[in-house]
């Protein structure tokens, strides 16, 4: 007859077997589902008319030194936004949907274009403006999970825009905390997100801009 196996040989297989089975299902529960995710960012956005929340701005470009900004965002359904600044104090990118216009008070400078032809990387949140479809807008989106943050990346379906990739930090309830943006040279545009606001009341009078007094408005060549 064969030797039985020692209890404690029994009992610590069955132990390490436990928790083999916990490991696995922890990390299944723990590994979000990029359908369910997108999906979940879509309903929330879709169902918003308008759109308030404090932004800090990082903009990295090859061979020059970072630039930070900050300030508040408000976005309002159909194409409108503006980007109110707090630093640089003034400073104001305001969009009606048709026309975007850039002040940059130290210059006291207006960079007035169409939407549509707006080299800016403020513009892809636009995207937010409209009826977000990341299947229909995006390509190649993968889901990764880094330091128990959610992230989604992906590149845009259209060849003509002036940003190559994007990537979306999701927070609780499908809300987007952070989002980079690189465009066609490489350079990246990091704007984290704070304090969202889903519809609050937002006058028409905070989408239209008029000029100040002596300032400089640049056309974009068409």
């Amino acid at each position: 007859m064969h030797a039985s196996a020692c209890p404690c040989v029994i009992e610590y297989v069955t132990r390490a077997a436990l928790l083999a089975c916990v490991l696995a299902v922890c990390a299944n529960a723990a590994t979000p589902n990029v359908s369910g995710i997108l999906d979940g960012v879509e309903k929330r956005y879709n169902h918003a008319r308008t759109l308030q929340v404090f932004f800090e701005q990082t903009y990295d470009a090859p061979r020059r030194a970072p630039i930070n900004e900050t300030g508040e965002l408000f976005l309002r359904k159909p194409g409108r936004m503006r980007w109110e600044y707090a630093s640089p104090k003034g400073k104001l990118f305001i969009s009606d949907g048709k026309l975007v216009w850039l002040y940059t008070p130290s210059t006291n400078r207006v960079e007035r274009g169409k939407v549509k032809e707006s080299d800016d990387m403020r513009a892809p949140l636009a995207f937010l403006l409209g009826k977000l479809n990341f299947g229909r807008d995006f390509k190649s989106v993968v889901l990764r999970v880094i330091n128990g943050q959610t992230w989604i990346a992906a590149s845009p379906r259209k060849d003509n825009l002036m940003f190559k990739s994007v990537q979306f930090r999701v927070g609780e309830d499908y809300h987007i905390d952070e989002l980079i943006v690189v465009d066609d040279m490489n350079a990246t545009m990091r704007f984290r997100f704070m304090s969202e606001k889903l519809n609050p009341k937002l006058p028409d009078s905070m989408f239209t801009f008029t000029p100040p007094q002596g300032a400089e408005v640049v056309e974009a060549v068409e």
